[in-house]
């Protein structure tokens, strides 16, 4: 036995009629793509720590990168369904596939057409929306994860340009980046975007090595001493935290659609493996602690499904709320690492084996639910949202 082409996908509420024939046609062709390009090597990869030839010109081929920046600076134009469904079927793939594009259109285009000049949008935003561009985006610092208003990275108005100092770290993409769009301090200790390329004097990128997670996927840290950037690459129209915390809304609306794709491919592989192998002489799709996991998976799925679009629905009418995304973002991400832990089991030994893919998506998913924001930290913004009272610090 071996990985199992996905024939279908769990649609047990009849999901599918509520989506244009637009989402549909969008959502399908990005599986055949994932099943084309990404399955036959992601084992591989992850098992070698290497990330994926091509992948990012592969992705802009497809219209995965900023899918709903408008076709004016490069992009589709898509809306944010379509980015879910986008995002869903490249995680079943792979999380670090899905982080590629999620970076790359919440994290780096997403802050330079909502906050940059229409110079900066139309000299980066095609290029990045293509793939020939990589960026990446600088928040989290080594001594600074949750409370980002606490970061020490500092830049200074030099007159003819900005010296930015500090670090950054868990950055994915960092090593392989053109481009990226970090977030340092200024004199008056407000918090301001500015765009940096490679190639800046004092601008340096360690790799981080030995993860046990996203194995296919690059991270590192962006490390600044005396870079001189540019006045021009300053993101004109944003300061203050509101700017990163918008990204990051954005990243996290993303990957609440894009672990729904990890738990389907996990509980279509338990569905067919049980179906096929027998024990005492019939099927293991047949005891009655079998059909109870499969039938807790497919509850789960489908709510988060559900979840996703009504939030889909919200973000299209600009009416979702950094609490509302935040839920999502939690309960999804539970949802889809206990689904890979517990369809892992039902495997018994072959559950570890690469030809499977529960392994892989548990590890990733240890990742996920520790960045853009993690588990605890999305359920203290939920009760803040609840009570109106700050529970942090």
């Amino acid at each position: 036995m071996s990985y199992y082409p996905l024939t279908s996908i769990p649609d047990y509420y009849s999901i599918d009629a509520l989506l244009t024939e637009e989402h549909k046609l969008i959502r399908d062709s990005v599986r055949s793509w994932v099943e084309s390009f990404v399955m036959p090597q992601i084992d591989e990869a992850a098992q070698n720590h290497t990330d994926i030839p091509g992948l990012m010109k592969e992705l802009g081929n497809i219209g995965a990168l900023g899918p709903y920046i408008p076709e004016e600076y490069g992009g589709p134009g898509l809306d944010q369904i379509s980015y879910g469904l986008i995002m869903q079927e490249l995680e079943r793939g792979d999380s670090a596939v899905r982080s590629a594009a999620s970076v790359q259109s919440s994290l780096v285009m997403f802050p330079i057409f909502e906050y940059g000049s229409e110079e900066q949008k139309r000299k980066y935003l095609p290029k990045l929306a293509s793939g020939d561009l990589i960026g990446c985006f600088g928040l989290t610092e080594p001594n600074h994860g949750s409370d980002p208003s606490s970061m020490e990275s500092k830049f200074t108005d030099q007159g003819d340009h900005y010296l930015l100092n500090g670090a950054k770290m868990w950055i994915t993409n960092s090593p392989v980046a053109d481009i990226a769009v970090v977030w340092a301090k200024g004199e008056d200790g407000k918090v301001r975007g500015m765009i940096l390329e490679r190639g800046m004097e004092g601008f340096t990128t360690p790799t981080t090595h030995n993860k046990w997670s996203l194995r296919a996927s690059k991270t590192g840290e962006l490390v600044f001493n005396n870079v001189k950037v540019p006045k021009e690459n300053l993101l004109p129209n944003i300061e203050g935290l509101k700017g990163p915390l918008s990204c990051l809304n954005s990243a996290r609306y993303g990957i609440s659609w894009g672990v729904i794709g990890a738990a389907i491919d996990c509980y279509c592989t338990a569905v067919q493996y049980t179906k096929e192998r027998k024990q005492f002489g019939k099927p293991i799709a047949s005891f009655q602690l079998q059909q109870k996991k499969l039938a807790e998976f497919l509850t789960e799925i489908t709510k988060a499904q559900l979840l996703c679009l009504q939030l889909g629905n919200l973000k299209n009418a600009h009416k979702a709320s950094p609490a509302q995304i935040s839920m999502a973002k939690r309960n999804n991400v539970k949802m889809a690492i206990d689904i890979a832990r517990e369809s892992r089991q039902m495997l018994g030994g072959m559950g570890i084996m690469g030809e499977f893919p529960m392994m892989r998506h548990a590890a990733n998913l240890e990742s996920v639910i520790t960045y853009e924001g993690t588990h605890d930290i999305h359920l203290l913004i939920t009760g803040m949202d609840i009570t109106g009272i700050n529970a942090f610090g």
